[in-house]
């Protein structure tokens, strides 16, 4: 194996869903409610989004970066929305997503993965602690050598989920925006982002690399609880729960963990209202971003809201209200 193979599939899924999915399952440690009672979103993973200076309703669709592909459904509804849509826009341009599959732009990328300054692993770990890392992904047949200079929370993001890339690959699991994207060019729809790779990768520096490796060391000695939290999400999303999703992460007792979900989720959400606003007055748009964004006080659906969008569910989870594919 060697580095462009080991790094592959970054370039068919986006960085950020990989860094959510981190989100997600690092923290069933929070008990806090995402809102009160009283306020609670209903189960539902599809949105139709209306204010009258639009020409049209648009939707908002949430998904999950990677999902069994046993476990993947579409919602009631969601064939017309998608259909009623001329344009779709995940939380990058999958166009550019895409187009890394060239050898040079996908070595590009990949230097934006790794440590600058010559940091490496070895330097921000003991000797004891290192070793601990080493022998869990040379167990996953990852050798430490191809993984020394990476920035930890990747390889966390790696250990958060318990699957090494081969997996990630497998056609046992799918993942939401490939699928989306696949349909949006099967029917010649425009496909456009929120955010730029760049921006995303930019999150890897926003985190102290000394940080990341303590996550990534909680991550490694974690590996069975932290397995047996992806399935919980992967459940919490098959029930369309996007409160709970959003309360998994909750606050942190640590203030920087606190910040830290600022910095990857919080501000994002913030950061789209103006850019998909935007992108509505133009016509019907329809939106595909990870399912964690959508609930919470800080969560997509409630900013909508607070911009004057009537933001309501076009189906709720129910035995019969998913469509099996």
């Amino acid at each position: 194996m060697n580095t462009f193979s080991f790094f592959r599939p970054v370039s068919r899924i986006s960085v950020f869903t990989l860094l959510l999915s981190f989100l997600l399952v690092i923290s069933c440690k929070s008990t806090k409610p995402a809102v009160s009672t009283s306020d609670t979103l209903p189960d539902a993973l599809l949105w139709k989004i209306e204010r009258k200076d639009l020409p049209a309703p648009s939707y908002i669709f949430g998904t999950i970066h990677l999902i069994p592909q046993s476990d993947y459904f579409l919602p009631e509804g969601f064939d017309e929305a998608f259909a009623k849509s001329d344009k779709v826009v995940f939380e990058i341009d999958m166009d550019d997503m895409n187009n890394k599959d060239d050898m040079g732009s996908m070595m590009g990328m990949l230097s934006n993965l790794m440590m600058k300054d010559g940091v490496t692993l070895k330097k921000l770990l003991s000797a004891s602690e290192y070793k601990e890392v080493s022998d869990y992904f040379e167990g996953m047949g990852l050798p430490m050598f191809l993984l020394g200079n990476v920035k930890p929370m990747f390889l966390s993001m790696l250990a958060e989920i318990n699957m090494d890339p081969d997996a990630i690959q497998s056609d046992d699991m799918s993942s939401y925006e490939m699928e989306l994207y696949d349909m949006a060019n099967q029917d010649n729809k425009d496909v456009s982002g929120l955010e730029t790779i760049d921006y995303q990768m930019s999150l890897f520096d926003s985190i102290p690399y000394k940080e990341q490796a303590k996550m990534l060391l909680d991550a490694v000695r974690g590996t069975d609880l932290e397995s047996d939290n992806y399935d919980q999400t992967v459940d919490l999303y098959k029930q369309q729960n996007i409160e709970a999703m959003v309360a998994m992460v909750g606050e942190s007792a640590d203030a920087s963990n606190s910040n830290f979900e600022n910095i990857l989720l919080n501000n994002r959400n913030h950061n789209w209202i103006p850019a998909m606003g935007k992108k509505m007055t133009k016509g019907p748009v329809f939106f595909a971003v990870g399912a964690g964004h959508l609930g919470g006080e800080n969560g997509v659906i409630r900013l909508l809201r607070k911009e004057g969008y009537t933001v309501t569910p076009v189906s709720v989870s129910k035995t019969s209200g998913a469509k099996k594919v």
